[in-house]
């Protein structure tokens, strides 16, 4: 294994003792807090040591992207999770729907509707969770706080969507604990167990605050590389 290859597997062995410290302080129940490992921009070759490593569940945030590196990895290695974790736009669900495993980004109307016809067409019932727009932020995608109930109903008993929970990004330059308070109340709220939130400079905070995903990219893989 190459360097790179060591340094993704000694940060994922922080990450995993981080989680378990942090549920440890926070949950004496203990919860089960599964690790999405973002590799989102990363290549096959710095995710397979990852993989080696124990990983099995990862989230991409274009659909064009995971096409092009996770079939053959997923071939390599069969139990494989795909999580979505980013936005969605209706003519690529055919797509979505035949390579992920999870969708975590249903976020209107239009697309439930898009994603429920092609998942009878082909024959899977992908667990998915509603994005909220936890801050109200214009320039990011989700649900209003206020219509999230509704549209976590609507997504389940008229849509027919298997809907597991919610996800948010909190605003960056907010205190993300109140946020992550506010998605926690919203999923109890619309009876919904998932709680997807946290990312690598502040899941500790998301599992205190009731997270039972967490999704982290840069803690495992290193800074991503800036756009030219």
């Amino acid at each position: 294994m190459d360097q790179t290859g060591d340094n993704a597997v000694e940060r994922l062995e922080i990450v995993r003792r981080r989680i378990e410290r942090a549920v440890k302080r926070f949950d004496a129940a203990g919860r089960q807090v599964t690790l999405v490992a973002v590799s989102k921009t990363f290549d096959a070759e710095a995710i397979r040591p990852v993989i080696a490593a124990g990983q099995r569940i990862f989230g991409e945030n274009r659909v064009q992207e995971a096409q092009g590196k996770w079939p053959g990895l997923k071939a390599g290695q069969k139990d494989i999770e795909l999580h979505l974790i980013g936005p969605l736009q209706t003519n690529k669900v055919r797509d979505a729907v035949g390579l992920f495993d999870v969708i975590e980004t249903v976020d209107r109307e239009k697309l439930a509707v898009a994603l429920a016809r092609e998942m009878r067409s082909a024959g899977r019932d992908l667990p998915c969770f509603v994005q909220v727009n936890i801050g109200g932020e214009a320039q990011k995608a989700g649900v209003a706080p206020d219509e999230a109930v509704d549209f976590v109903n609507r997504c389940q008993k008229v849509h027919g969507l298997n809907i597991v929970g919610l996800m948010c990004i909190p605003p960056v330059d907010e205190a993300p604990g109140p946020y992550f308070a506010q998605l926690a109340l919203l999923a109890k709220a619309a009876g919904v167990g998932g709680l997807s939130m946290g990312m690598s400079g502040d899941f500790e905070t998301a599992i205190a605050m009731g997270a039972n995903h967490v999704r982290i990219g840069s803690a495992l893989f290193g800074t991503r590389a800036k756009p030219a």
